[in-house]
């Protein structure tokens, strides 16, 4: 397992890759997320991420360690950015790899997933009408002050599932 990393530097798919990599892998899938230009039908020209810095590398470690025990000879790495990111800056890189491409994809694909669900890492876009947090519900306003009220990656209302926020 690698160390959990969130960074503000530019992000690299080959460093990730290199982390994943072992004679036994006769797979190795990746996810590389970057900023596209729309969101919900409004054009995007820069994005924020913030983060709770203890909080996110804590809970990256804990995603990591988690596919690790629960996908048998799987190895997972990944790195998101922080800061101002342009169209076509990375923003996430993920890597997996196992003896098969099945459990590579399935390692993938859940990493990211759980990823934009749990880490408290937060988008403001900024477009022609201004900048705005995406997904942010002031708490005071919000119907339901249960499970939902903390709003992280996943939970934001303009992102579809297929969306790369």
């Amino acid at each position: 397992m690698s160390a959990p990393r969130i960074r503000r530097e530019a992000l690299s798919l080959d460093e990730v890759v290199q982390i994943v990599a072992r004679p036994e892998a006769g797979a190795i899938a990746t996810f590389l997320g970057v900023v596209r230009n729309t969101n919900d039908g409004r054009s995007v020209s820069l994005l924020e991420y913030e983060a709770y810095g203890t909080m996110a590398e804590a809970e990256f470690a804990r995603i990591l360690e988690e596919l690790e025990r629960e996908i048998p000879e799987v190895r997972v790495a990944a790195t998101h950015r922080i800061g101002a990111l342009h169209v076509g800056d990375a923003a996430v890189v993920c890597a997996a790899s196992a003896p098969h491409r099945g459990e590579a994809f399935r390692a993938c694909r859940e990493l990211i997933d759980r990823i934009k669900a749990r880490l408290p890492i937060w988008k403001r876009e900024h477009g022609p009408d201004g900048p705005y947090w995406v997904g942010w519900e002031d708490a005071r306003c919000a119907p339901d002050h249960g499970e939902h009220a903390f709003h992280g990656h996943a939970h934001h209302g303009h992102a579809r599932d297929d969306e790369e926020r």
